[in-house]
Formats: structure tokens, C-alpha cells, sequence
């Protein structure tokens, strides 16, 4: 395997194939949906991953149940814990209750209501702390090792990874060639699982980096080559917003294996929004726009290639709808 791809004794490939054998009952394998219009677009072929239609609403469920499966017996026997500005915290609380397990989720007081009526629909409890997602990972780890209870994070962990990799295996299935794919970043949980698995097939797969000019934590980080501590700007993908646990694992894997990150604006953002909802009759949370906003930007780039554009998300609250379409068409 290519030094890159198993960053520092990280094999990617092996989880993702470990976790394909643990999930794959569990989760639905989510279609690729062609895009005549941004085909036309790029003069290239171009597929939406509908992850927006993955169980509990995102890609983050594969990332969560993987790792509550792959917790010991003893561990199982424990309550779980974890911390979500949404997406992660409902796969998290659906997971627990398809296994029978018990779990407190920590929100970021900045949640959408959305997002934290979609939890209560769940059997969780629901905690409020800090200001910022990374504030709120601190938090719910400490308690969660000061209680002898199992911790569940949203990204830096191996299993959750793995998890989020067997969306390549299943671009590996569904499409014959990929020339490129386009990731939504926060943490870098999705990316860093994509990038393992697919590179590990073919390192020419060039793997790109979409994030918010309001909240490029991981960009930056890679640049300063630490995870750096910056404010983020608000931002309508606020399910990619805030900051970097400290020492997390995404880090170097993102360094190695993401070829380049593409920052798009507010704006841009929204106009993917209101493209996919025009184009394909489909409704995306802001996170899940920012593949589609990135590879509007950079289009002539990839002319005569056959591009992948990751659908990551699909909750949208009711006052970020009324601002991408009441602005937009004004």
C-alpha cells in the first residue's frame, strides 16, 4: 500500500473494508445521481453521492454505527456519549436505538433549532455547552472520562473513519472510472475516509477539500501545520462549522492524501442550494452544498472528467431556507 495512504500506521483501506463487513446491513447504500446540468456545465461527467438520503440524514451515520458496533461487550454495557452540532448527534441517537443503547448527546448552543428538534425525536438526552462545536467535544470527553463512560466522537477516531470510507467502497461499485471527488470539510472524518479508501485503489483519484471562507479550520490548520485555534465566521454550512479537537487524526491525513481545498463564499453556497433544488428537485443542508459550490468555481478545470460531488447532508432549518431563497430572488 502507498506510505501516504497508511498515514502513520493508520490502515484506511482495512478499516473500510472491516467496517463494509460490520454496517453494510445496517446502512443504506445511497445512489449516484447524474447531473446533466452540471455535466453540461463542466463539458464532463459529473455524479452527485446522495449521502442527504442516508439514514438519519447524513453520511454520519455509517461513522457512528461503526463505531458503537465495534465497542467491546463491557463497553456496550456502558452509556455512550458524544458531541454534535447536529448531523453527528442524530446518527449517534438513531444508531443507539437501533442496538438498544443508551446515550447523552452535548450540542453546541449555537445548534439549529432544526437540528435539535430532529434529536428530540430520538430516545437521548440532549445537553447544552459551549459557544463552538470544539468547545463542546472538550467537554463531553472529559465527562465521559471522569464518569467511566464510552465516548463516541464525531471524527477523530479510526472506526469512525472507516465508517465514513465505505462510501468508497461503494463509488468503487457504482461508478466504472473517477477522476475526481469533491468533499465537504469540518472535522475531516468523511474526507479522510474517502481519500484512504479510494487512494488505496488508485492514488490518481485527485481528492478535494471543500470548505467555507467562514470556517476554514481545516485549511488553515494544514497550513500552519497544526490544528490552529481561529473564530469562525457564522456560515449557512454551519454542520461543517467551528474548530479542531487538538491532536486529532484527520490532520495528517487530510496533509497527505487531500490534494487541494477550494474556500467558497456565503453566497456561493447558497446558489448550490438553489441549484440543486432547481436542477434536481432535491433539498440539501448548507454543508451538503459545499461540493457543488466548489466545483461550480474551479469547472473548467475538470473538462472530459468524470467528477463525484459528495451530497454529505440534508437538514436545513426554515430561516436558512427563507435566506437562501428570499435573498436569492429578490
Amino acid at each position: 500500500m502507498n506510505s501516504k495512504v497508511q498515514t502513520k500506521s493508520l490502515d484506511i483501506k482495512k478499516e473500510a473494508l472491516e467496517a463494509e463487513n460490520r454496517i453494510r446491513k445496517h446502512i443504506r447504500e445511497t445512489p449516484v445521481e447524474y447531473s446533466p446540468y452540471l455535466s453540461k456545465a463542466g463539458n464532463c461527467k459529473v455524479n452527485l453521492k446522495l449521502e442527504n438520503i442516508q439514514f438519519s440524514g447524513s453520511f454520519k451515520f455509517r461513522g457512528a454505527m461503526n463505531k458503537l458496533l465495534s465497542l467491546s461487550k463491557k463497553e456496550k454495557e456502558k452509556d455512550a456519549i458524544t458531541a454534535s452540532s447536529g448531523n453527528h448527534g442524530a446518527a449517534f441517537a438513531y444508531a443507539c436505538n437501533k442496538l438498544g443503547l443508551k446515550g447523552t448527546i452535548y450540542l453546541p448552543e449555537i445548534a439549529t433549532q432544526t437540528k435539535i428538534e430532529a434529536l428530540r425525536s430520538y430516545d437521548a438526552d440532549l445537553k447544552l455547552y459551549g459557544q463552538d462545536c470544539i468547545q463542546t467535544e472538550v467537554y463531553a470527553r472529559k465527562t465521559a472520562k471522569n464518569n467511566n463512560l464510552v465516548y463516541i466522537p464525531p471524527y477523530n477516531d479510526i472506526k469512525i473513519i472507516g465508517g465514513q470510507a465505505t462510501i468508497g467502497i461503494e463509488l468503487q461499485r457504482q461508478i466504472k472510472k473517477i477522476d475526481a471527488v469533491f468533499v465537504g470539510v469540518g472535522g475531516g472524518g468523511l474526507i479522510s475516509g474517502i481519500a484512504g479508501y479510494l487512494k488505496s485503489i488508485n492514488t490518481n483519484i485527485k481528492i478535494i477539500g471543500c470548505q467555507p471562507k467562514n470556517s476554514a479550520v481545516m485549511y488553515e490548520s494544514i497550513k500552519a501545520g497544526k490544528i490552529v485555534e481561529m473564530e469562525s465566521k457564522p456560515t449557512i454550512s454551519d454542520g461543517s462549522a467551528g474548530g479542531i479537537e487538538q491532536g486529532s487524526i484527520t490532520l495528517d491525513i487530510c496533509k497527505n492524501l487531500v490534494d487541494e481545498f477550494i474556500l467558497v463564499t456565503e453566497e456561493e453556497i447558497k446558489e448550490a442550494i438553489r441549484l440543486l433544488v432547481e436542477k434536481h428537485s432535491m433539498l440539501i443542508e448548507g454543508a451538503g452544498a459545499l461540493s457543488v459550490a466548489s466545483f461550480i468555481k474551479v469547472k473548467k478545470r475538470f473538462k472530459n472528467k468524470n467528477v463525484v460531488l459528495i451530497i454529505s447532508g440534508a437538514k436545513i432549518s426554515m430561516d436558512q431556507l427563507k435566506e437562501v431563497f428570499c435573498q436569492g430572488y429578490n
